[in-house]
């Protein structure tokens, strides 16, 4: 079975085609800058052949126009016609308290994610897109399925998932913690609890999804009991361009002082803060780490804030679990900076955890051990495969 996982956004199209048969992927590519003028679509396949093509992409239905293209090109192709793609699967960030499960796309289902898109204004609507401009080339009869990042969350028992505002708000308005980042949440715990060598119905699991957007889940006997982000991927711990958790009055203090509106303020929170606010160089953690090294001290605080409070989240996740049989850092920061791994480590020789710095620096393939033999648990750090999830919840919903 091929199958073919898409990661639409307002703008963009992320794709990979995988041969389900041994998991492959048989090639990837990225439509970008569709609808706003100099379009690019990329592509490369399993040989390592690319190809890059400057053509305007109006709307997502001529996106996909594009990938057809590619995936069935006469020199770079792997397919002779798109009929061999036997399914495509959507990641859809937001599937709120309706969805937790993957589910089948229907009409129904396509209107219920126009309906949570308020909840998600920057992520559904490009993803109804995708899904709507997938229908239009490969018609009805080509099954399609919704991923959401939520659902693998929505295990949360009220307690984690209720925030302290009047309760009317979250009958009125749903306000209330949903968390991301589910799908790298689900397959980290799962390949985490496979290094260990024990069921992860067993296990109380810590997963450290560290990027330029950043979340942490606690994991009890494969179940979410808590996680970093909230109503919105705004919540949790600072991030590459994200201020994270705020006294609120932090908010409404800033607005007053500066007269700003709404979403003046949502934009500093969401796009001036974080790394990028605080170190005033990147919100790309090798320009941050480059000027740290070169003496700047901001940046330097901003990883220390960093570095501290993603510890303060693993500590208090290890209380909420009553313990810890194992943790993981995942995504690009988790997987490729290994001075923020050494520091939140020796944070947490509180809790006996011990580093090893020779495993911590020469990671070994995609699952690497970077903990002591002696540590109270294994950390681990896990190459996160999000699209590979996808591929697996849409083959076995369309078998």
């Amino acid at each position: 079975m091929k199958i073919l996982v898409i990661n639409a956004g307002s703008s963009s199209l992320k794709y990979q085609l995988f041969d389900m048969t041994d998991e492959s992927v048989l090639c990837k590519g990225n439509c970008e800058r569709i609808g706003v003028g100099n379009s690019v679509v990329g592509y490369k396949n399993n040989k390592g052949q690319e190809k890059k093509v400057k053509v305007e992409m109006n709307n997502h239905t001529e996106a996909f126009m594009q990938v057809k293209a590619m995936l069935t090109d006469a020199e770079v192709g792997v397919i002779s016609d798109v009929s061999e793609v036997n399914a495509v699967g959507h990641r859809v960030v937001q599937g709120g308290s309706t969805f937790n499960k993957s589910t089948i796309i229907n009409d129904e289902i396509i209107d219920k994610i126009v309906e949570l898109s308020p909840l998600a204004p920057l992520h559904n609507p490009g993803a109804i897109q995708g899904i709507k401009a997938a229908q239009d080339v490969f018609g009805n009869d080509t099954p399609m399925v919704a991923v959401f990042d939520t659902s693998f969350h929505s295990t949360m028992p009220s307690k984690a998932y209720m925030y302290p505002v009047p309760y009317n708000y979250y009958e009125k308005y749903s306000i209330r913690r949903y968390g991301f980042h589910g799908t790298s949440h689900r397959y980290v715990s799962g390949e985490l609890a496979k290094a260990i060598g024990k069921d992860i119905k067993d296990l109380k699991l810590i997963t450290c999804h560290i990027g330029n957007g950043s979340s942490i889940t606690a994991v009890d006997g494969g179940k979410v009991i808590d996680t970093s982000m909230g109503l919105t991927p705004l919540d949790g711990f600072m991030m590459g361009t994200r201020s994270g958790s705020l006294d609120p009055s932090v908010v409404t203090y800033i607005m007053e002082k500066e007269n700003l509106t709404p979403n003046e303020m949502d934009t500093i929170l969401n796009k001036e803060s974080g790394l990028y606010g605080i170190s005033g160089v990147s919100s790309d953690d090798r320009d941050v780490t480059a000027a740290e090294e070169a003496g700047n001290e901001r940046a330097a605080l901003a990883h220390s804030m960093l570095y501290y409070q993603i510890a303060k989240v693993i500590g208090s996740y290890y209380i909420a679990l009553g313990g810890c049989d194992g943790m993981v850092f995942t995504a690009g920061l988790g997987e490729h900076q290994p001075n923020l791994r050494k520091s939140v480590m020796e944070y947490l020789n509180a809790i006996g955890v011990k580093g090893d710095n020779e495993r911590n620096e020469n990671l070994s393939g995609d699952c690497s051990l970077i903990s002591a033999d002696d540590s109270a648990f294994p950390v681990y750090v896990i190459a996160t495969n999000e699209e590979l999830v996808i591929a697996r919840d849409t083959m076995n919903l369309v078998d």
